[in-house]
């Protein structure tokens, strides 16, 4: 398939180790959605404090961030099938755990961290796979599809999630959560084939060499530094879902705004996922990710006037799907400009970056927001989107410029 084919998302589920992949991530997705509203029900429950439900609730996301800098090293000293089946295992059995009635909290909230801490390495597993499964164009096309599953995967999760734990209970709930991961790790052993690891023994490396040599490739490298930059950009940019319930208030809405806010980007990002990979030639893409995250940072600029709910609301898809549009690109030029050897590692350190950001950058605009307004705030961010944009976009397209050959694609086999 030459350079400018178009790749659509049939050829892409025709490839059968693809559609293992994405079926095992769907059901994990589903089911981490469905555990944290379990969570959230039984801690509030046994304890009535908002807090420590918060504190669950963190523990779900925020150990990744170490996993990711220590641990997702494995994927590539180890094959990368075997290290995403493990981690499914791991989290089986300690979400199972998690699921018995009567835990110590102490002991609940070790297990869900250490369940947080191992998604690091099977998410670093299978990013770095993925261009092995498809190559070329495929690659982008997959992330589209993955994007698009994924932020559908989230809305019904939560959405659904209160209804199912109501019916259910939230032991059954989380015991549910467990089987999804077993039965992802099922789907990995058995449709996708083994490969050996990416690093020879010779390359392999320490975790602490690991990190060091993926931290300073990124560092050192511009290309790499700014599609960094960019995709921890665009996860600065959605600060408006931390800011939801004052945000609508500021602007006169009730719980249902509130619940249209939270579901504005999902639902954007799902559509600039389609539009993006459909739509748009392989040529393009690369010449596209500047304009597009400057682009993603101008529909936040109308907050300073307080636009209304619907106003709003397209505002924050718009940008959602813009930004998605940039963290697709990002991610297929970040893969072809990383050694196969140290891929897994340096989507770690990505990866952790870019969770931190999404979880420092509401709390700060919140603080900002407590003095300024809310709706101002979120204008400032756009504003300072920008300022981080503009130039981000500038030595991209000198990279493309300098490096033609790396950063555009040329056949489906690169």
């Amino acid at each position: 398939m030459g350079r400018g084919t178009h790749v659509t998302f049939r050829s892409v589920f025709a490839v059968g180790e693809f559609r293992a992949m994405w079926g095992a991530e769907a059901l994990s997705q589903a089911g981490d959605q469905l555990a944290r509203v379990a969570l959230a029900i039984l801690v509030f429950q046994r304890t009535d404090s908002a807090a420590l439900t918060g504190l669950t609730y963190a523990l779900t996301l925020a150990p990744s961030f170490l996993g990711g800098i220590f641990l997702s090293g494995l994927a590539d000293r180890f094959p990368r099938r075997e290290v995403m089946v493990v981690s499914d295992v791991l989290r089986a059995l300690l979400i199972a755990l998690v699921a018995v009635p009567g835990m110590p909290f102490p002991l609940v909230f070790v297990l869900v961290a250490l369940v947080s801490f191992f998604q690091a390495p099977f998410k670093a597993a299978q990013l770095a796979l993925l261009p092995a499964v498809l190559p070329g164009d495929l690659f982008v096309v997959g992330m589209g599809i993955r994007t698009v599953t994924m932020q559908t995967a989230q809305v019904a999760g939560f959405a659904g999630g209160g209804v199912l734990v109501s019916l259910i209970n939230p032991h059954v709930a989380l015991g549910l959560d467990a089987i999804t991961f077993l039965a992802s790790g099922l789907l990995i052993r058995l449709g996708v084939r083994y490969r050996p690891a990416a690093a020879s023994k010779a390359e392999r490396l320490s975790i602490r060499g690991s990190v060091g040599t993926g931290a300073s490739l990124i560092w050192r490298d511009r290309g790499l530094r700014v599609l960094v930059i960019l995709g921890w950009l665009s996860a600065f940019l959605i600060v408006y879902e931390g800011l939801a319930a004052p945000y609508t208030d500021e602007i006169g809405g009730g719980t249902i705004a509130v619940g249209l806010i939270l579901a504005s980007d999902p639902l954007g990002s799902a559509i600039g996922a389609l539009v993006f990979t459909r739509w748009v030639s392989p040529t393009r893409r690369p010449r596209l990710l500047g304009p597009l995250a400057i682009a993603s940072c101008l529909p936040l600029l109308p907050c300073f006037l307080a636009p209304g709910l619907v106003v709003s609301f397209v505002l924050f898809a718009l940008s959602g799907a813009l930004g998605t549009a940039v963290i697709i690109q990002g991610a297929a030029s970040f893969t072809r400009g990383v050694p196969d050897q140290l891929r897994a590692q340096a989507w770690g350190i990505s990866q952790s970056g870019l969770a931190t950001v999404q979880g420092l950058s509401p709390l700060l605009a919140g603080l900002l927001a407590d003095q300024v307004g809310t709706t101002e705030t979120i204008g400032v961010v756009g504003v300072i989107g920008l300022v981080i944009a503009v130039p981000a976009a500038w030595a991209w397209r000198r990279c493309l410029t300098t490096e033609p050959d790396r950063w555009h694609a040329t056949t489906d086999s690169d």
